[in-house]
């Protein structure tokens, strides 16, 4: 998959740089009514691709981290639902014998 991007992006910058040299033309951008620039035109391309193209990504990035976090998170409860539950301790008897109760004596009859 790796190999795949790789020749895109190559493919990408080599389209870019046929289209920067065929068109490297000065061209006047009017950004208010007071203010222009003077610019290349390959400039204002590369610029708008970018201004596109960088906050979906950065959306893409974030979306995914999240997802990430939350298949783990499940993927967590999973495995701890799974495995069975151990069992409790055996309970340890006290060092201290408790006190014996004296028997009760018969009642005396009253006289």
């Amino acid at each position: 998959m790796q190999i795949v991007r790789t020749v895109l992006w190559v493919l990408l910058l080599v389209a870019l740089a046929i289209f920067t040299y065929a068109n490297w033309i000065p061209v006047s951008v009017r950004i208010w009514d007071n203010l222009l620039v003077d610019t290349m035109l390959p400039a204002i391309v590369v610029l708008s691709f970018l201004i596109g193209f960088v906050p979906l990504w950065l959306y893409h990035r974030a979306a995914k981290w999240q997802f990430k976090r939350r298949i783990a998170a499940l993927e967590l409860a999973a495995r701890n639902a799974a495995t069975p539950a151990a069992a409790p301790p055996p309970a340890v008897e006290a060092a201290v014998p408790a006190p014996e109760i004296p028997p009760e004596l018969p009642a005396a009859p009253l006289a």
